[in-house]
Formats: C-alpha cells, sequence, structure tokens
C-alpha cells in the first residue's frame, strides 16, 4: 500500500512540473521568447557547464600532485583543499546533470509542438519541408544528448576516485597516507584525461548544435 502511494505521489508531482512547465514555455512565447529559444539558451548553458566542469576536475588533479608531493607541513590543511576540491567537482557535475535534463525536458516540448505544427500545413512543400528539418533536428538533437551523457559518466570514476582519497585522507592523517594515495594519482589521470577528451567531444557537438539552431 504505501508503495502504491509513493507511486501516485511521484505521478501527481510529475503531473504537476508537467503543467509548471508547460505555463512557463506559454509564458514566455507570450513575451516572444519561443522553445527553440530557450533549448538555444540552455544547450549554451550546458555546453559553459561542462567547461567549467573541466576545469574543476583538472584543479583536483593537481590538487592531488601537490598533496603526493607534499614534504612536510600540516596535513589537516592539505585535508581540507582535497575534501573542497571533492565538494567543487561534485557541484559541476550536479550541474552539468541539471544542465543537460533541462535541455531534455525543452526539447520534448519543442518537437511536440514542432509536430503538431506540421499538421497544419495546407502546403505539401512546405510541409515536406518542416518534416525534413524537423527529422535533422531531433537527428542532431540526440546525438548531442548520447554525447552529453558519454562525457557526464566519465565524471563518475573520477567523483569516486576522490572521494575515496578525501575519506582515506580524513582518517588517515599522516605519512604513509601520501604513499597510499601516490597509486590512486595515475588512475586518477588516467580518468581525468579520458574525461576532457569526451567533454571536449560533446563542447564540439554542443557548438554544431548551437549553429544549426541559429541558421536563417
Amino acid at each position: 500500500m504505501k508503495t502504491l502511494y509513493k507511486n501516485i505521489s511521484l505521478l501527481f508531482l510529475l503531473v504537476s512540473l508537467s503543467a509548471c512547465q508547460s505555463a512557463y514555455y506559454s509564458a514566455m512565447e507570450k513575451v516572444g521568447i519561443h522553445k527553440r529559444d530557450i533549448m538555444l539558451d540552455r544547450v549554451e548553458s550546458a555546453q559553459t557547464a561542462q567547461e567549467e566542469a573541466q576545469e574543476e576536475f583538472k584543479s583536483a588533479l593537481e590538487q592531488l600532485s601537490t598533496l603526493i608531493s607534499f614534504d612536510g607541513g600540516d596535513l589537516a590543511d592539505q585535508y581540507k583543499l582535497i575534501s573542497e576540491q571533492y565538494e567543487s567537482s561534485k557541484a559541476a557535475a550536479d550541474e552539468v546533470t541539471s544542465k543537460i535534463e533541462s535541455i531534455e525536458n525543452v526539447s520534448e516540448a519543442l518537437f511536440d509542438e514542432w509536430q503538431d505544427e506540421i499538421e497544419q500545413y495546407t502546403n505539401t512543400s512546405l510541409k515536406r519541408q518542416s518534416k525534413a528539418k524537423l527529422k535533422t533536428t531531433e537527428r542532431q538533437y540526440y546525438a548531442l544528448i548520447k554525447s552529453m551523457y558519454k562525457a557526464k559518466s566519465k565524471m563518475d570514476p573520477v567523483l569516486t576516485t576522490l572521494k575515496d582519497n578525501t575519506l582515506y585522507l580524513k582518517h588517515n592523517l599522516n605519512a604513509s597516507a601520501i604513499g597510499a594515495l601516490q597509486g590512486e594519482y595515475q588512475t586518477l589521470q588516467k580518468d581525468v584525461a579520458i574525461l576532457v577528451h569526451e567533454m571536449n567531444k560533446s563542447i564540439s557537438q554542443s557548438k554544431k548544435f548551437i549553429d544549426m539552431l541559429q541558421e536563417k
């Protein structure tokens, strides 16, 4: 019974969120900002979030490099820096996820509206051209989202390593902890390189999609 109530509550929440989004898009259209414009803005925002996440993860790698070269001083201070870097990286990853989800939300509304409006054409040639444009846009959109999610998946192993390092250092504030973390550095270095590579591909895909949306 509890599961049933939870499912009903979730359904109401989803319906409520959907209604809120619909109201938002309608309000924006009244002031001349259409779903296509919103999608463009959100793709650009996601691209920025990915670029910022790249820098956070690179910084985390540099921080670990500094730590394993640590030679004297207060390890508690080093733990604080590592911990802050992990939290910053996690926040950046969460922001990327949020931006991707916002793109998916508006894309669904945009493509549904576009498909509905195609059926309103009386001119066969214009209808055919609009259908072709929709298919092209959808194809490039799905390639973009796939690329974004692939890059996103590469953040997980990096975050896992950063969290492990943070926890280990928290409970082992001594010189032997530095030696233990040295082996983690190469793994993190490799994972960050893969992450940066995939994010660069996704950012490039974003730029192509933005250029397509901006075509006259």
